[in-house]
């Protein structure tokens, strides 16, 4: 019989390699990879502010509610920068530095209420966290991931994915054609990426969220120069990573984070090696 944790985290696992699949093209295409490294800043500043209202009002679920909150915000903040002139590059690394500075003082103040409240609970969400562990997904944290935030994810960047596209190879031709439209799908790319994010970072994990998030994307576009066949790359080798991640984790007890991040680097470097 299968074990009740081994089925969520195949299921967790199959909703992770849908938004992974559909976004990481676009990540690749549209140049967003420092966007990525800004969202590992924004995530974490937002874990670490969740942490300490979670320690103050003893809610352990406020981490991941405060982390999706100030990274929906910080992204949007970043396309309001772009809007007004800033480089992408310029925009990132400025929003950058500044959750950087404010996740050191997160810290310290974090540090000051861990000395005056239990935080024992805590550990597990700081280890989920961090190394993205899908084995302690909750049924909670499933039904969050697939019914809710994730659905909704799902459907709009479904609905709007030939748009992203668009102004993923031509933006000021989208910007002629249509005026504010494409600064508009922007931001609305941005709040995406953003959230997709904070809802799988649990399971894939802080640490190892950029390397899934950008090598299924980057790996489909060697193979091929069609859409279509890059999209079903991306999609095929994200679902492919990521089930054999969780089962080969199940029986040597290793994270199947490190695992798929592996399994990507070893496709990455073979392709390489090939050209």
């Amino acid at each position: 019989m299968i074990p009740e944790f081994l089925i969520r985290a195949l299921l967790a696992s199959i909703m992770v390699s849908v938004l992974l699949g559909l976004l990481s093209p676009i990540i690749n295409t549209k140049g967003l990879a420092f966007l990525t490294h800004a969202l590992f800043h924004a995530l974490l500043f937002g874990a670490v502010l969740g942490m300490i209202l979670a320690l103050l009002l003893n809610n352990y679920g406020l981490v991941i509610l405060t982390a999706l909150v100030v990274t929906t915000l910080l992204v949007i903040l970043i396309a309001q920068l772009e809007k007004i002139g800033f480089t992408s590059d310029s925009a990132v690394g400025i929003v950058s530095s500044f959750v950087a500075g404010l996740t050191v003082l997160g810290f310290g103040v974090l540090y000051k209420v861990m000395a005056t409240r239990p935080y024992f609970p805590l550990t597990q969400s700081i280890v989920s966290y961090l190394t993205g562990d899908i084995f302690l997904v909750t049924l909670d944290d499933l039904t969050i991931l697939i019914v809710g935030g994730g659905a909704i994810v799902f459907f709009v960047l479904l609905l709007l994915y030939r748009d992203f596209l668009y102004i993923s190879f031509d933006m000021e031709g989208v910007e002629s054609y249509g005026g504010g439209n494409a600064r508009a799908y922007l931001t609305i790319l941005y709040v995406l990426v953003g959230v997709i994010g904070a809802l799988i970072v649990q399971t894939v994990g802080l640490i190892t969220l950029q390397v899934v998030a950008i090598l299924p994307g980057a790996i489909a576009l060697m193979i091929s120069s069609d859409l279509r066949n890059v999209l079903g790359i991306s999609l095929l080798l994200t679902l492919t990573v990521q089930l054999t991640s969780v089962v080969l984790a199940y029986f040597t007890a290793i994270p199947p984070s490190g695992i798929a991040t592996i399994m990507l680097g070893i496709v990455y470097g073979a392709l390489l090696f090939r050209r």
